[in-house]
């Protein structure tokens, strides 16, 4: 009988030791700057890519993990150190991702290495696939992809929303609709070169959190993009229309391919936020005396704490469950991506919120970090599926019924 065990390897150590040295020593400093500034940290990403955490190289090694695991440590302990600064690091993977889900391998040859330049100068990505009336419900989506016979090109026109680097980035990866008739079956996604006329970005938007990651809104005002740009090709393309219009199953959307590979990376995320707040809040109730002991000898306190580590301890072994299961091939019968996600991102806005209460009124403050990490967690109940997406999509799984 082979031998289980939950014992990370020794590159797996190493891995996390390295990026966590990387958030204590360069990003922790920084997080506090860039989060009042509300800029994205271009200098901290320089540094990333110095050392080698930033660039497909660093992707395709923790991707060929074959436990699946290496990512979701990587992310964990980057996003221990500040999830704006993380996600400003970690936010091009998605593009990339989508680019490896749907795209040829020639595809990935041209478009991967220009999504984060190189060293001296780095360059961001975009995946652009919300929009301000189809986010959870990706079968609304309005923006649409034409095909120009007579130039062989693709002219897309729309708006997405709050879009992760979307205007600062050089590759934007945009998802819209080529026969709307089919709903999200009828989507693709498609690379739009950097400088290409007609899209464009207005204003960086102010958020509650990650205020290190720049989010906008993109417009596309008939963007021209060369029959090349769409990822996977044409023929793979009208092959899944026409299974689609022929009332067969033709596979998930663009945009739900994607999500379905990073949905255990954004759950770590989720539990290097909670593990920041968690270990500052131990830390401090063994430290700050009250009534002339240390609050942690208070049941409340003490309680409070052993509930927040076992929270997420549970959820991390969601989470290394559902990134092995997605690393091997195995089918989320279950909706296991889906509960990592959940489990994690919850787990994070509920640790975070304990964390501030037992620093009580210092926790509402920026002297310390806990405010910002209480900030920062709500996200993860929203993007990339809203915690009510990921019970629906756990729940369809589980009763084999259409539940609305």
């Amino acid at each position: 009988m082979a031998e289980f065990s939950l014992d990370l390897n020794e590159e797996q150590r190493d891995l996390r030791d390295w990026v966590h040295g990387f958030a204590a020593d360069v990003v922790r400093p920084a997080a506090a700057e860039w989060d009042a500034r509300e800029e994205a940290p271009w200098p901290v990403i320089q540094e990333a890519a110095k050392v080698g955490l930033y660039g497909f190289e660093f992707l395709a090694n923790t991707w060929a993990d074959p436990t699946g695991l290496s990512l979701p440590i990587a992310s964990e302990e980057l996003f221990w150190g500040d999830a704006g600064i993380g996600l400003a690091i970690m936010g091009t993977s998605l593009a990339v991702a989508a680019i490896y889900g749907s795209g040829t391998p020639d595809q990935l040859v041209e478009w991967v290495p220009q999504c984060f330049g190189s060293v001296s100068s780095p360059a961001v990505a975009a995946f652009c696939s919300t929009e301000p009336e189809a986010g959870s419900d990706v079968g609304a989506m309005r923006t649409r992809a034409v095909f120009d016979a007579a130039t062989d090109e693709w002219v897309l026109s729309g708006q997405k929303a709050y879009a992760t680097n979307g205007g600062i980035a050089g590759v934007h990866v945009v998802t819209a609709s080529v026969d709307p008739s089919l709903g999200s079956r009828g989507q693709a996604a498609f690379v739009v070169p950097p400088g290409t006329r007609g899209l464009a970005s207005s204003r960086k938007l102010s958020k509650l959190g990650l205020r290190a990651s720049h989010t906008a809104d993109v417009f596309l005002d008939d963007v021209r993009v060369p029959g090349s740009c769409l990822l996977g090709g044409r023929d793979a393309l009208e092959a899944r229309l026409s299974r689609a219009r022929s009332g067969q199953r033709s596979g998930s959307s663009a945009a739900m391919r994607t999500f379905e590979t990073t949905r255990p990376t954004v759950g770590a995320q989720a539990l290097g936020v909670a593990r920041a707040a968690y270990e500052y809040a131990l830390a401090y109730a063994k430290e700050r005396v009250q009534f002339g002991r240390p609050i942690i000898e208070n049941q409340a306190v003490a309680f409070a704490l052993a509930d927040m580590r076992t929270d997420i301890d549970a959820a991390r072994l969601l989470v290394w469950r559902a990134a092995w299961m997605g690393r091997n091939n195995r089918p989320f019968t279950a909706g296991e991506g889906s509960m990592s996600k959940l489990r994690a991102g919850e787990v994070a806005v509920s640790v975070t919120e304990r964390a501030v209460q037992i620093l009580g009124g210092a926790g509402y403050l920026r002297d310390h970090p806990v405010e910002r990490w209480y900030r920062d967690a709500k996200i993860y109940t929203i993007f990339e599926g809203t915690s009510e997406i990921q019970r629906l999509v756990v729940s369809r799984a589980i009763s084999g019924h259409q539940i609305r």
